[in-house]
């Protein structure tokens, strides 16, 4: 059985700059939102942890096709295949991969940046989070432009 382990409160604040600093060093070939925005409505939000959610569910489950369908052009121009994509993952993302329980955190827009982090922790309860940058495509789609792992100053119980 699986059970939701105790957390102290996230510190936000330095993930967000830790995200800025990292968005300053990404490419800056994506979709923003509408100039000034500083939040997403709610359903633009629930549509992203769907995204992100489901490209989880697929590289847990070893499914690199359905997993690489998430990611946005220049990721998958980047790796070529899912195949590469997966072990990519494998190999670098293995907290993504292994995490005992998740957890969405609140997102935000940085410098026209989306940013949609995810508490990860793991089977011996140490805690990650991984911060997604999200791109919405033209057909009104979000997928998923980069994730970083970044530690975390919560600890799991």
């Amino acid at each position: 059985i699986m059970t939701r382990p105790v957390l102290r409160s996230p510190d936000i604040a330095a993930l967000l700059l830790l995200a800025v600093a990292l968005l300053a060093l990404a490419p800056r070939v994506r979709s923003a939102p509408p100039a000034g925005a500083s939040t997403l409505p709610a359903a633009e939000w629930k549509a992203i942890r769907k995204v992100i959610g489901e490209q989880r569910a697929a590289l847990v489950a070893g499914d690199a096709a359905r997993a690489f369908t998430h990611a946005a052009p220049g990721i998958r121009a980047q790796f070529g295949s899912p195949e590469n994509f997966l072990a990519m993952v494998q190999t670098a993302y293995v907290p993504l991969v292994t995490a005992r329980y998740t957890e969405f955190l609140e997102g935000a827009v940085i410098d026209g940046n989306v940013i949609q982090p995810l508490r990860l922790v793991a089977p011996d309860n140490t805690v990650q989070v991984a911060l997604y940058t999200m791109e919405k495509q033209k057909d009104g789609r979000w997928k998923i432009s980069g994730c970083v792992l970044a530690p975390s100053t919560v600890q799991a119980a």
